[in-house]
């Protein structure tokens, strides 16, 4: 199937307009595409007539000391995913294109925001969102699809879209892991042997911590943390940035005496790359 490439916003007006009828979903990427990208494709094919696939490597989220530079930008790679999953249209700005070199107005995240990921970097959520309601904007889908990986940045969207009326359905994919357990990341390519092999403590924390759900949000914490506690020993070491057990939809810590659904999610640095994941669990 021919894929429609749109390099800017009167060329993505054009190639939304000749769509048609039917129902349109969007999968916004960074590109770097790998399975996990795959999947969220295929849930939006699940879900409408047509995918449009956004590829930007939006310069808002990154931080001034982040890997905005050396980010992987491989588009004709990302194109081919596009085309053997049968994407319609693949929207490929520049920067210059999406922001006015002006503009005044950005999304906040709130206090939202502000927490977990958000501590460790300031304004990243604001950069997302942002983003995010100006490729809704720009393309009007009926749905968009995001990956569970990222789920604060889940959580997030989903209160924009309820707090600002946006006429689009969320839908979450679950995430993709590799064999071992590692989620899939753009950022794993950034790993060696040796960092692979501790990078693997994440998602054998949040195995161990969702092993101890019957104890309560202390014993899933103690859990997932005593593995984390073993990898810092390891070589390269694993540097915690955060490990918090917390509400699916608002990202606050959950209680002691908290039940339901809860999000145990994790941020940690091995070598020079910062990974992240998270498991929903049943307490």
């Amino acid at each position: 199937m021919d894929v429609t490439v749109a390099a800017d916003r009167a060329a993505l007006g054009k190639a939304r307009d000749a769509l048609g009828a039917g129902r349109i979903a969007l999968v916004p990427t960074m590109g770097a595409l790998h399975e996990g990208h795959r999947s969220l494709v295929r849930l939006a094919r699940e879900h409408a007539d047509h995918v449009v696939v956004s590829v930007f490597v939006n310069p808002l989220q990154f931080g001034p000391h982040e890997d905005f530079s050396r980010y992987p930008r491989t588009f004709d790679a990302d194109l081919l995913v596009c085309e053997e999953e049968g994407v319609s249209v693949v929207f490929a700005p520049s920067a210059e294109d999406m922001y006015l070199p002006d503009r005044q107005v950005e999304v906040s995240a709130g206090g939202m925001g502000g927490t977990a990921e958000g501590a460790f970097r300031p304004g990243h959520f604001d950069g997302v969102l942002t983003v995010v309601l100006k490729l809704f904007n720009l393309v009007r889908p009926d749905v968009a699809v995001f990956g569970q990986k990222d789920a604060q940045q889940l959580a997030l969207i989903r209160r924009m879209t309820a707090d600002l009326d946006v006429p689009v359905s969320i839908v979450a994919a679950p995430t993709v892991r590799e064999p071992d357990g590692l989620a899939l990341s753009s950022r794993n390519r950034y790993l060696s042997e040796a960092d692979r092999r501790t990078a693997l403590a994440l998602s054998r924390a949040l195995s161990a911590g969702a092993a101890r759900a019957q104890a309560g949000p202390a014993g899933v914490l103690d859990a997932a943390r005593a593995v984390l506690e073993e990898a810092a020993r390891f070589a390269p070491p694993l540097l915690l940035d955060y490990l918090i057990l917390a509400d699916p939809a608002t990202f606050a810590p959950v209680g002691g005496d908290h039940r339901g659904e809860a999000v145990l999610a994790v941020a940690a640095k091995v070598g020079a790359t910062r990974l992240i994941d998270n498991m929903v669990l049943t307490l």
